[in-house]
């Protein structure tokens, strides 16, 4: 059963993110019926697979949810933008529930409580507000509500009958024994008769007969019957779903109302009405300390969308098949690949060193090895890469509560949920998006009365976008608000020692102040920022993982922040080059092409710098073997090659280097997990004879050089000629 509920737990992860992603539609207009349905299907599956589990509060919050979508599916209610966000808070909580329930906590009962009364205001058709923001982490947790008979929607009264005008009714005859497992599970018969309530107008009958005296009652067991009779046109098999979550642990028998000659006069000899109101007022839900929970999701195949009776739309294709394989084993395959990649190329350096002829059938093999081995780690890579929506889809949630502590409105954008990312990348993108979101709510958007005063709409936009450029995935947060106040930047940096009073600052560099550890614009601390721990850790997290962070300010026009990532940790394709009796590898997907320089284009920039002229413009020309500090002066340019590069931001170099000894594709290993960061290498690998070769970090370079041009005059041959 444990290996079973784990796979219910992951099949939760799909069915949420279906959720989130169908809510976030009806919020923006999309009423479809198909819509509408998908929500209802996923809430419905996870009460479902919950039942079986006896995930008691799990069960009775997903089935209040789904009782107030049911009303949405049939047209009773319309999703108008209060009740879509109620919609919105309910998903939020019942994936507490979920993830309370994966790690044998307890949820958060008062929110939860909030949300039931919200959702069941929504069913009675009462106007409903939205519900109070989360409290803060640190605030004490709310007081646990008490179940009520007076609660909305529970059409609860004693059991009276009169013979003179008893009507004939069509309904249901139910009668509802619990036993001590029930009750251990933390269910509770008042939920049972809330639900039946539900369905129809109920009279009650509590059967006592079977309570012992106190001296000999066994306080565990259960010894209380109800009989009940519910008034409505549902079938069977809808009053029978009422019990579901208690399937085995509550005997239940069901039969049709008959209101005949012989039922009446059966009804006369009935005893006295019980008030079973009395009985049942100290009846309460078990409390529950607040626990808040957090857990990564990865969001394999979307589930599928079936109605109740599992048939597929008819324009909806078929699911494709799928299986889930335990992470670890991924990870072996993939060793076991790169381990593959350099014995390959380790047997190509030996025929070739052994000087067989290029023709033979030793040469014919090697090469359909080489490609049967792309062809090999391109599938395993396939197999890790997933798209970037698992980290997205978390990120609404957060936007929302950011949003309800700050007091602004704000409405989030997402774009390229579809990016597909190695596995090892996403799993480290989560902190630092959630960093930068948070950041731009609080920081980055003004509040709707400044937006109003500086005649925007009072409803800022936050965008989080995701896409492939030059080999790399770019993950972008911007935000439409009142851009880096630089002055009070610096002015902040200067007081807190982090510059110098003195020092000359252009504009990128003060931007890039807020990546400093300890800073924080924040005049005082809240559960959202002021500790000065943000904005670091994003920028060490984004180099953890090879990647680089850029800021783009414009006052009052707002900010964006940009990740640049690479696609994998793990291979790539590169030109293995030499430098200063040194090998390295240069990444492929920086490289535009390879030249000769010529002396007549090749230029002096201040005393130390060159450029070279590459069709009309000039470009840096950086010799790698200085740069790295292999070399004391540069080498002679007209005897090297040049290899002209483009960074992520847009911008060309030509890279010096000695000789170029050919392409091939590397298996990554990093290089500050085995020895420290060098800057200007971005990992290590392993060539075909064994040695170990350092892979370059293109942009690192560059970036030097340019800042380095930037300090220094141009010539003025150069200004008029460029």
């Amino acid at each position: 059963m444990e290996a079973i509920k784990v796979t219910f737990f992951q099949e939760c992860d799909e069915l949420l993110a279906d959720l989130e992603t169908n809510l976030l539609q009806l919020e923006a207009g999309d009423t479809d019926s198909e819509t509408i349905n998908a929500i209802f299907r996923a809430v419905h599956s996870v009460k479902g697979g919950a039942g079986a589990f006896s995930l008691g509060p799990l069960v009775r919050f997903a089935h209040v949810f789904e009782t107030t979508l049911d009303d949405l599916r049939s047209g009773r209610i319309q999703p108008d933008p209060s009740i879509v966000r109620v919609l919105l808070r309910a998903s939020d909580v019942l994936a507490d529930h979920v993830n309370a329930a994966r790690t044998e906590s307890v949820a958060n009962e008062a929110e939860a409580a909030t949300i039931v009364q919200a959702l069941e205001a929504i069913t009675a058709g009462q106007s409903v507000a939205e519900p109070a923001p989360p409290a803060p982490i640190s605030a004490a947790p709310a007081p646990i509500k008490v179940a009520s008979l007076e609660e909305p929607g529970f059409d609860f009264k004693p059991l009276t009958i009169s013979l003179e005008s008893a009507p004939a009714r069509v309904g249901w005859n139910v009668s509802m024994a619990p036993t001590a497992a029930m009750y251990a599970k933390a269910n509770d018969a008042l939920h049972l008769l809330r639900e039946l309530a539900r369905i129809g107008p109920c009279d009650v009958e509590l059967d006592a007969s079977a309570l012992p005296s106190f001296d000999v009652m066994d306080p565990e067991e259960s010894f209380l019957t109800w009989r009940i009779k519910v008034e409505t046109d549902a079938d069977e098999a809808s009053i029978r779903e009422v019990f579901d979550f208690v399937d085995g642990d509550c005997r239940v028998d069901v039969s049709p109302i008959e209101m005949d000659l012989q039922t009446l006069d059966l009804v006369e000899s009935l005893p006295e009405p019980v008030d079973i109101q009395a009985l049942l007022a100290g009846i309460a839900d078990s409390t529950a300390q607040d626990s808040v929970v957090q857990s990564t999701t990865v969001a394999g195949a979307s589930a599928q969308k079936t109605d109740d009776g599992g048939a597929n739309k008819n324009n909806a294709p078929g699911p494709s098949a799928v299986i889930r394989v335990d992470l670890e084993r991924i990870d072996r395959l993939v060793d076991l690949v790169g381990e593959l990649v350099i014995n390959q190329a380790m047997l190509a350096q030996r025929v070739g060193d052994s000087a067989l002829a290029r023709l033979s059938d030793v040469s014919i093999g090697l090469e359909e090895l080489e490609q049967l081995t792309r062809e090999i780690q391109d599938s395993v890579m396939a197999i890790r890469a997933q798209p970037v929506k698992s980290v997205f889809q978390r990120m609404p949630r957060l936007v929302r509560e950011a949003a309800a502590m700050t007091g602004k409105k704000v409405r989030l954008v997402m774009e390229g949920e579809g990016t597909e990312v190695d596995k090892t990348v996403i799993e480290r993108l989560a902190d630092p998006i959630t960093h930068m979101l948070r950041n731009a709510i609080d920081h980055g958007l003004e509040s709707p009365a400044r937006r109003l005063e500086a005649g925007k709409p009072e409803e800022g936009v936050v965008r989080l976008s995701a896409q492939h450029r030059s080999g790399r995935v770019v993950i972008e947060v911007s935000d439409d608000g009142g851009g880096i106040n630089r002055q009070r930047v610096r002015d902040i940096a200067v007081q807190r020692g982090l510059v110098a009073a003195e020092a000359t600052l252009a504009d990128d560099e003060i931007d890039n102040l807020i990546f400093l550890p300890g800073f924080s614009t924040a005049s005082t601390v809240s559960d959202i920022s002021g500790r000065g721990v943000g904005m670091d850790v994003v920028r060490k997290s984004i180099q953890a993982l090879g990647g680089r962070i850029s800021i783009a300010s414009q006052p009052g026009r707002g900010s964006k922040f940009t990740l640049s990532l690479p696609l994998t940790l793990a291979v790539l394709d590169g030109m293995v080059v030499s430098v200063a009796d040194h090998t390295l590898v240069a990444p492929l997907t920086t490289i535009v092409e390879t030249l000769q320089p010529k002396h007549a284009d090749v230029h002096r920039l201040g005393p130390t710098g060159f450029v070279l002229a590459v069709r009309g413009s000039y470009v840096p020309l950086i010799d790698v073997g200085a740069s790295l500090g292999w070399r004391a002066s540069p080498i002679d340019a007209t005897r090297s090659v040049a290899i002209l590069v483009e960074t992520e931001a847009g911008g060309r170099a030509a890279l010096l280097v000695d000789a170029i000894q050919g392409q091939r594709q590397v298996v990554i290993k990093s290089l500050e997990a085995n020895f420290q960061r060098v800057e200007g290498i971005a990992a290590a690998t392993i060539l075909g004879d064994g040695r170990v070769a350092l892979i370059l970090d293109v942009d690192a370079i560059v970036d030097t050089r340019f800042r380095e041009a930037a300090e220094q005059p141009i010539p003025q041959q150069l200004a008029a000629t460029g």
